[in-house]
């Protein structure tokens, strides 16, 4: 089996399973392969399903169904549930084993793709990097002394070195868009209630969706095709995308109406010039492409709404500290940014949810003008390792806010944002926008974003180095 399958994506893959170009045990072995030789460096996994996964291969090869993602390996977020094993969630203080599957994990099996693993975050998926004290830093396959980005950093860092097809990761704050914008991948943050969290109704009080972590657009629409939908009991449930997601990703956009936006949610947040120029290279384009393109920085109520989500990050990482079944074995800098929330008094908590379906009416306003609002991904190219380690808990949630700050009004929200690989930073780090639509319609991003894919290309890209890095360390140990 060639190098180029292992990179051929969600797509790919399935596609030469189906022509008998391999077989489905062949590619999770050479996958297993792979992370046994890659994943000592880069530290993706929390737990690696080898002998499951590779009973799920051979079911695979003898299944006769046409399903749309047999025996195609796919990771997951050790926040979602998994059947027989505790529900980690970055942490080392969970015991108990769930008695069944997610919803996305159990849709993920009904559709034949094979489990392979599930993928590191940091405790409490506080962070935009991933990290800890007791399990180390997960790395970026670009750079090995850069972050993968958090909290889906294992899910992001797996699908770019090529040790899964696709993963699963979830955002309350960027956390599918942070790791996607770092390691050069496609991440589409969904319409809140479009995948179900199932068995939980909702997480971090509907601020938290699911959704895959892709090399491609079009493996993004496959995967999120079969994942999406409300089960019973969920507390949100998004309106029907008007098209598959697949349909809609091999659909010409058309000609849009599209923002740039440059504004930082806050004041006194600089952007970096290699980001702003990524944003303008890509509003460029979309002009290039027909699109009618306008400078647009809407007024987001930036002061009183990114305090209040502070309060409420703060306040929510309090109550996942107490959900915790072994509190004491939480890091001293989670507990920490916990203790804060405990702190805050329940009037300001209240105050900070109090405004939430105003600040939706208002920051949609912008699409009553243009069809996607483009701004950037992050303030600056990726973080280092370790890079907030040695600060305090306050300049490092100060910093990480900074970094993020056009992310979370999104979650507050609920509408569908996308990050969109956009070239190099002199360093050769990735570089990425976002791109956000109108609630529910992930369907123009899909379009939006396939056609930016076409004309600039990002997955034939492929890390190189890491099995140099792989070899340096078996000899020093």
């Amino acid at each position: 089996m060639t190098e180029e399958l292992v990179f051929a994506g969600v797509a790919g893959q399935a596609a030469a399973i189906r022509a008998g170009e391999v077989t489905s045990r062949e590619l999770v072995r050479r996958h297993l392969e792979r992370i046994e030789r890659l994943d000592p460096v880069l530290r993706a996994f929390r737990v690696v399903f080898a002998e499951q996964a590779l009973a799920e291969a051979d079911a695979a090869d003898r299944c006769d169904a046409d399903l749309p993602l047999r025996g195609v390996p796919i990771a997951v977020k050790e926040d979602l549930a998994v059947a027989g094993l505790p529900t980690t969630g970055g942490t080392n203080a969970a015991r108990t084993p769930q008695p069944a599957d997610s919803a996305v994990v159990a849709r993920l099996r009904a559709a034949g793709a094979v489990v392979i693993g599930r993928t590191r975050m940091p405790e409490l998926g506080l962070w935009p990097h991933t990290e800890s004290g007791w399990a180390g830093p997960t790395r970026n396959p670009w750079s090995l002394t850069h972050s993968p980005g958090g909290s889906s950093g294992g899910s992001a860092a797996a699908v770019a070195a090529g040790l899964a097809a696709a993963a699963i990761g979830t955002d309350g704050a960027g956390s599918i868009r942070i790791p996607a914008a770092v390691t050069g991948l496609f991440g589409l943050k969904p319409q809140r209630g479009r995948v179900s969290l199932a068995p939980q109704p909702q997480a971090w009080g509907g601020l938290v969706v699911a959704g895959p972590i892709t090399r491609t657009v079009e493996d993004w629409a496959l995967v999120a095709d079969q994942i999406h939908g409300p089960v019973p009991g969920d507390a949100h449930v998004a309106h029907p995308p008007r098209t598959t997601f697949t349909d809609a990703a091999r659909t010409d956009p058309g000609r849009l109406r599209i923002g740039v936006s440059l504004r930082p949610w806050g004041p006194g947040i600089g952007i970096d010039d290699e980001v702003r120029d990524a944003v303008q290279d890509t509003a460029a384009l979309l002009t290039d492409l027909g699109h009618d393109v306008v400078r647009l920085d809407p007024p987001m109520k930036d002061l009183s709404a990114s305090t209040r989500f502070a309060l409420r990050y703060l306040h929510n990482a309090h109550l996942a500290r107490t959900e915790v079944e072994l509190p004491d074995l939480l890091e001293p800098r989670t507990r920490a940014a916990a203790d804060l929330g405990r702190r805050l008094p329940r009037a300001l908590v209240r105050w900070s949810r109090s405004q939430d379906a105003a600040l939706t009416a208002h920051a949609n306003r912008v699409f009553g003008r243009v069809d996607v609002l483009l701004t950037p991904a992050l303030t600056r190219p990726p973080i280092r390792v370790g890079e907030w380690n040695r600060t305090t808990v306050v300049a490092a949630l100060l910093a990480a806010a900074r970094y993020t700050t056009f992310l979370p009004l999104w979650n507050i929200v609920g509408n569908p944002a996308a990050c969109v690989p956009a070239g190099r930073s002199a360093a050769g780090l990735p570089l990425a926008v976002q791109l956000v639509g109108r609630q529910h319609d992930e369907c123009t991003l899909l379009s939006l974003s396939a056609q930016l894919e076409r004309v600039r290309p990002w997955a034939d890209r492929t890390p190189s180095g890491l099995d140099h890095a792989a070899r340096v360390r078996t000899v020093r140990r």
